[in-house]
């Protein structure tokens, strides 16, 4: 079933207005200076947020890879 009026250029453009995709920032690890994505572990120390570190050896987060 077809529907009764075809829909605008402007209104499905409306309504795509806040389809757009934002770009990823990354923040800067307060103990290593890299780069790290927010609420995720940094891969040099495995800082997460003040007060929380987290060590997975088998990943390589917060281990010396020395």
């Amino acid at each position: 079933m077809l529907p009764p009026f075809r829909q605008s250029h402007g209104r499905s453009r409306r309504r795509r207005s806040h389809d757009a995709l934002t770009p990823i920032i990354p923040t800067i690890c307060p103990l290593s200076g890299k780069p790290k994505l927010s609420h995720k572990a940094c891969r040099e120390s495995g800082y997460v947020r003040p007060g929380l570190r987290i060590r997975v050896e088998k990943l390589g987060i917060g281990v010396d890879n020395r």
